[in-house]
């Protein structure tokens, strides 16, 4: 028999009215919507003794029981999927990611990723500090967002490379066509990102619930729609380019969470790691590695430049 975990909670004045599927989610936070939606599928949610559907709206003191399942933790497995290694040695290793790949296991992707061929690759010869699901990882870029992350090979490694990211001694600069055009050539962001209250799959620029995230960028060459930039991070927060480009009013191209509702779409946002650099974990000498722009990214180029 199937261990379930039962949560349970008496509905406020405050959350009267509130769709009963959100309102889950907002009582048990650890709770994806996928999931809870699997819930009310099997039959696992009542109000007051009574099965209910998602969109039942709550009232004041409504008892609300769920029943969900355990959740099974992922382990990745390896599997033989080529890689574009850029630099490689006993501690580490940098990886030219391409669009489309996501970077660790996760439900709705629980193979086909960058650990699962990092597993392979290296032969379970990786950092054990972020667990089975992620190891190795130090940094992550998003699936839709191409080019260079660092994995580390060993935990002394992993330490070493972490604290470099969190001392801001870590460059990392990207590629990126944006909407619109700037009225001056560079510039900086600071401003705090957090979770979206209303879309907890988006990030936001918000001051509740929030990280510092600074982003400073300059304004490679202009066309008639869009801007050509390249952008350096000195924080790296969730989506952060993504969020804060478009909080500034210059959405990055083809991003169809942040972008405008008639962007142009380009399977993916044109976005690419194009540099990084970083001090060896073990001699202490500064390496620097650059990816040239992908196909997807100068065939843009070249559409948008025309319109100049």
């Amino acid at each position: 028999m199937e261990n379930k975990r039962v949560f349970c909670f008496t509905v406020e004045s405050a959350d009267e009215g509130e769709r009963l599927d959100k309102l889950i989610c907002t009582m048990a936070p650890e709770l994806s919507r996928n999931f809870v939606q699997k819930v009310f599928d099997d039959g696992g949610v009542t109000v007051n003794g009574k099965l209910k559907k998602k969109s039942y709206c709550a009232v004041q003191g409504d008892e609300v029981l769920v029943l969900a399942p355990e959740l099974r933790e992922l382990e990745a497995q390896p599997q033989d999927i080529p890689l574009d290694i850029r630099y490689e040695d006993e501690s580490l290793l940098v990886v030219n990611k391409p669009r489309g790949m996501v970077v660790h296991p996760a439900p709705g992707n629980p193979d086909g990723t960058l650990v699962n061929a990092l597993l392979h690759h290296c032969k379970g010869s990786l950092s054990g500090i972020n667990g089975v699901i992620r190891p190795g990882i130090v940094h992550r870029i998003d699936k839709n967002t191409s080019g260079l992350l660092i994995v580390a090979k060993t935990d002394e490694a992993h330490m070493s490379l972490a604290s470099q990211i969190q001392a801001h001694s870590f460059t990392r600069e990207y590629r990126a066509v944006v909407h619109g055009s700037f009225k001056e050539p560079t510039g900086t962001i600071d401003a705090p990102i957090g979770r979206n209250p209303n879309d907890r799959k988006k990030m936001c620029v918000t001051s509740v619930h929030s990280r510092n995230a600074v982003t400073h960028y300059e304004v490679l060459e202009t066309y008639k729609k869009f801007s050509f930039v390249r952008v350096k991070l000195e924080t790296g927060r969730t989506h952060q380019i993504r969020v804060h480009m478009a909080h500034i009013g210059h959405p990055v191209a083809g991003d169809d969470v942040y972008g405008p509702a008639n962007g142009v779409s380009l399977g993916g946002q044109c976005l690419h790691a194009g540099l990084i650099g970083f001090e060896h974990p073990q001699d202490g000498r500064y390496i620097e590695l650059s990816a040239e722009l992908p196909d997807y990214f100068t065939d843009f180029l070249a559409k948008v430049s025309k319109s100049m």
